[in-house]
């Protein structure tokens, strides 16, 4: 089988890329990627492909998917920092609604076996912060983004239930909590806490410190996505998440707790406007349909994260400056 991972340079996708390489041999990778500010060759593995393209041009698009006689495309391609997203919102309606819209053309064009889309937990809003249990996100629920970030990827989600639905084009879809593990870029907050700590510099927490997220290993992602694929029914969505939450000021402190640095370092910095409280997500369905569970442990998959980036300063150092949102300017 012939897959293509669009950002396939980025944090998911070429952890993805590497692990549906290592499990299954048999199969050829190509990654689809411009190489924007977060994507990187340094992110590929040598077994894998690339072809360096924009998601938003049609025919390269199409002509990547009959050059490599691409059978499946799993769609990661997206802007996705939030932060980014206040300040430069066209910049995400362009890459997550048209660059989805755009792919999902070319495979219609071309007749791929499998569409999948990669998104997330956020195209349904937030949650308060003492919501119990049963008011988690299940694959029914309405959307409601709050942020422009979050309504391109509600779009793109859109975007790809029109082309089933219209076209018959054989689609999935999973929604995932908050991503964590190697090469992930240094704006996003784990690997940001590790490269400032590491430095001895501040970490920026938000003011709202008690709003909290879903941690869920990019490795377990992989696997769900894997499941999806192989077992999945086409045509329905999938919720990906662990179930264990953390707040920010908790993630600082086990960050700080790693590389043995001071809690000092955590610094209150202003809010971003449309700074979500909550996420949590039922993933029950994917777990009795299709058998999938995380399987890495919450402390041990951070802890392994904190000593990658700490042995792998070659990787993030050079990346850093590219980061085009400075957290403390919020005002």
């Amino acid at each position: 089988m012939n897959l293509l991972v669009t950002g396939g340079a980025g944090f998911i996708g070429s952890n993805f890329a590497r692990y549906w390489s290592g499990a299954h041999p048999g199969d050829r990778v190509i990654a689809y990627d411009l190489l924007t500010y977060a994507g990187s060759r340094s992110n590929l593995d040598p077994a894998t492909t690339l072809v360096e393209a924009d998601v938003c041009d049609a025919a390269a698009a199409e002509a990547a998917l009959r050059d490599h006689a691409v059978d499946v495309i799993v769609h990661f391609a997206a802007e996705s920092h939030n932060s980014l997203a206040v300040l430069d919102p066209a910049r995400f309606f362009r890459t997550n609604v048209v660059g989805t819209q755009t792919m999902l053309e070319a495979a219609r064009a071309v007749g791929v076996e499998r569409f999948h889309h990669v998104s997330t937990c956020e195209v349904y809003g937030d949650l308060a912060l003492d919501a119990g249990p049963e008011e988690a996100f299940t694959e029914t629920s309405p959307y409601r983004p709050r942020t422009p970030y979050n309504a391109s990827k509600a779009g793109a989600d859109h975007a790809v239930r029109a082309y089933a639905e219209t076209y018959g084009l054989p689609v999935t879809i999973t929604n995932c909590s908050n991503n964590y593990g190697p090469y992930q870029f240094p704006e996003k907050v784990i690997p940001l806490f590790v490269a400032q700590a590491l430095d001895d510099q501040p970490l920026p927490l938000y003011e709202s410190v008690r709003n909290r997220r879903e941690w869920l290993h990019v490795l377990d992602h992989c696997r769900a996505i894997e499941a999806v694929l192989e077992r999945g029914r086409v045509g329905e969505t999938y919720h990906v998440g662990s179930g264990l939450e953390r707040d920010i000021e908790q993630i600082a402190d086990l960050v700080l707790d790693a590389l043995g640095k001071p809690a000092s370092l955590k610094t209150i910095v202003p809010d971003r406007p449309g700074h979500d409280r909550r996420y949590l997500l039922d993933c029950t369905k994917i777990r009795d349909e299709l058998g999938w569970e995380p399987q890495i442990d919450f402390e041990d998959g951070l802890a392994g994260t904190v000593a990658w980036y700490a042995h792998r300063r070659d990787w993030w150092e050079p990346l850093k400056g590219r980061a085009p949102v400075v957290e403390t300017n919020w005002k």
